[in-house]
């Protein structure tokens, strides 16, 4: 059984701040924002990291980028600029073995590294 506190947060065994939950992935603010507004689109299946990808991901990978978009829609950050990012291992600074991407915006973003 994957243990991930992702998972927990989509089997509804731990209540987070949900800002959606759609069919394929749900989005919840992250806990330890970089910016005014941070929220994590996480996919439902477990996926532990993007190299952990095949290709019958695709459609889920492409559903995930529409999510991210309509949440920045419906936040007011279309327009103005967002960034997406997703983090892949531990040097590239993810700390959640369950893919997800960061939606980062409200205020203009320099360059820094965004970690988990």
């Amino acid at each position: 059984m994957i243990d991930d506190i992702f998972c927990k947060i989509i089997n509804g065994d731990k209540k987070e701040g949900f800002v959606a939950d759609e069919d394929e992935w749900i989005a919840i603010n992250d806990l330890h924002p970089s910016a005014p507004i941070h929220v994590l689109i996480i996919p439902k299946k477990h996926i532990a990291s993007l190299d952990e990808l095949e290709e019958s991901d695709e459609r889920l990978m492409g559903k995930l980028i529409i999510g991210a978009h309509k949440i920045a829609k419906k936040l007011g950050l279309d327009g103005k600029g967002y960034r997406l990012i997703a983090n892949c291992g531990e040097h590239g600074g993810q700390m959640v073995p369950h893919l997800h991407i960061h939606l980062i915006g409200g205020r203009k973003l320099g360059s820094k590294i965004i970690q988990d």
